[in-house]
């Protein structure tokens, strides 16, 4: 009966945190107070600025995609394919862009393109360009693409690498000893059977730059879809059309990933004929093919680091105005940031909320993957599935349903306890938490949890996956309780699992934006993301304050 108690628990957590915003912003988008309708659906359609806002947002996606495959393609092949010196190294490197915001990112490239900035004052210097280019204002999206895509790139080529391994050789060899050339044999053998795995990360990147909010807003953008259901965030309880925006964003996503589910299920027993006992052999590059190779690599990993780097020159240069490079040093910059009460509340905002994320991630996490595993509970599957949805609906959605159905609840209960005659100064602080405009910190911690639960999920099913339940069963046969098992067998020898995941959770919960820029309403409960994106806006030294 534990075992069920735990499992309805899980649900109920799930529930109330994920099926229940979700259900809200979908019945939100077509019932209103005169009844059902699809008035707000069909006017994203026929009103131009929505429609507008929309194809922007897909033009970005489809270009960041497109740029996206043509990095990851190459290098893919190159490190499934050939071996050379430092190949570890570069392949730990090509994955350092993944963990590196875009949204901190986007203050150094909006410096980088920015018409005075140093990329326009080099091509003046060398004589390509006769004055200054307004990049971001000739191509205002052309920085998104840029960053998005440097950003990105590791998942697809991750994707790749996985689908290029996976393709039996002797398929290649039979298609090369019939005299196609090897440009032909990649073209119609490796790249078809690898199509699965690459459409996989397509999918990925795709939703993923369709949804970005952060980038958007630190550059300015304003007319895409992301940006237009965050500014519809105020007026969420008299306007439905930012329901009706976000169930846009949740059907493309949904369609999406079943379309990707389809196509990767497709040639698996093709793709993988004979991969049982034939491996793939790789050949060596030589001191040409290495030097060439350590080029385009190290240009690669230079251009996504470079928003970073330019990050970390706006924080300490004294000056860079009209000059390629920053000029002068200096720490005033720090000073000024760590001297604000707002980015030391954030910081500790930051910290309590991704602590608070990561303990409940752990705990859910461990308990999922244990009814699942080890009890095998009936309809633990299907809570295993549940738990895996987060992957699917992006961070914007969840903080939106949020921000409708706790919003709305906080009303109810408000009248509730005013007609129970209950002094309000007794209620007011516990209302408050199921408010997100007064006091969103529960909210936050739920959402960090809740988007990062599939990480710690997947963690503890592989710990118990490969731990044997012998030593579980002396310790149960010696008469130990279920729980005292639990607590000094199984959690001892999982530990290093739990702990990979912790610091998944964690780490994305710090850099957590959508989440952040929606819910945190009120400038006591920002979380650094949120500081950040405000003191962007500073009028002196804003950039570099946030940097």
């Amino acid at each position: 009966m534990k075992r069920y108690a735990l499992a309805l628990f899980i649900l109920l957590f799930l529930g109330v945190f994920l099926a229940w915003p979700l259900g809200d912003v979908v019945v939100g988008a077509f019932k209103t107070e005169q009844g059902w309708t699809l008035d707000y659906i069909t006017k994203l359609f026929t009103d131009g600025a929505q429609l507008s806002a929309i194809l922007g947002s897909l033009k970005i996606a489809f270009f960041v995609t497109i740029l996206t495959s043509a990095i990851s393609v190459p290098l893919a092949w190159l490190f499934a394919r050939r071996s050379f010196r430092g190949k570890g190294l570069f392949g730990a490197l090509l994955l350092a862009p993944m963990i590196l915001p875009p949204f901190v990112g986007a203050v150094g490239m909006k410096m980088i393109f920015s018409r005075t900035g140093p990329l326009s004052l080099l091509l003046m210097k060398v004589g390509i360009s006769d004055g200054f280019v307004d990049w971001l204002g000739a191509y205002p999206t052309l920085g998104i693409v840029v960053l998005e895509a440097l950003h990105l790139f590791p998942i697809m080529y991750l994707n790749l690498v996985a689908a290029f391994a996976n393709v039996d050789p002797t398929l290649e060899e039979a298609a090369a000893n019939l005299g196609a050339s090897p440009w032909r044999v990649f073209r119609r053998v490796t790249f078809p059977l690898a199509a699965p795995g690459m459409f996989a990360g397509v999918i990925i990147v795709f939703i993923w730059s369709f949804t970005e909010l952060g980038t958007p807003l630190v550059f300015g953008i304003h007319n895409l879809l992301p940006v237009r259901i965050f500014n519809s965030a105020s007026q969420i309880s008299t306007n439905p059309t930012g329901n009706a925006q976000v169930v846009l964003v949740l059907f493309i996503t949904v369609v999406g990933f079943l379309v990707s589910k389809r196509i990767t299920s497709r040639n698996r027993n093709v793709a993988t004929l004979g991969r049982m006992s034939v491996s793939q052999k790789e050949q060596s590059l030589s001191i040409g093919g290495t030097l060439l190779a350590y080029l385009c690599l190290g240009a690669i990993i230079l251009f996504a680091v470079l928003p970073h780097l330019s990050v970390v020159a706006l924080s300490c240069s004294e000056r860079w105005f009209m000059s390629v490079m920053p000029e002068g040093f200096t720490g005033k910059y720090f000073e000024q940031a760590i001297g604000m009460e707002l980015t030391r509340s954030a910081l500790k905002n930051s910290l309590a909320l991704a602590i608070s994320a990561t303990i409940i991630d752990i705990i859910l996490g461990f308990a999922i993957a244990w009814l699942c595993v080890r009890a095998k509970v009936k309809g633990a599957s299907l809570i295993d599935a549940f738990s895996m949805l987060p992957l699917a609906v992006p961070g914007i959605v969840i903080a939106f349903g949020y921000m409708g159905c706790f919003t709305t609840l906080h009303h109810h209960v408000l009248a509730m306890l005013g007609g129970s005659g209950i002094d309000p100064k007794y209620t007011s602080f516990a209302t408050d938490l199921l408010n997100p405009r007064m006091n969103p910190m529960l909210l936050l911690a739920a959402s960090y949890s809740i988007r990062r639960l599939p990480y710690m999920v997947r963690a503890a099913h592989a710990g118990l996956e490969q731990v044997s339940r012998t030593y579980e069963e002396a310790a149960a046969n010696l008469g130990a309780p279920a729980w005292h098992v639990v607590r000094k067998i199984t959690l001892p020898l999982v530990a290093a699992n739990l702990l990979a995941g912790a610091i998944l959770c964690f780490s994305f919960s710090m850099l957590e934006v959508s989440d952040s820029l929606i819910l945190a309403q009120t400038e006591m409960y920002y979380p650094i993301t949120k500081a950040i994106y405000a003191l962007m806006g500073g009028l002196e030294n804003g950039e570099s304050v946030a940097s």
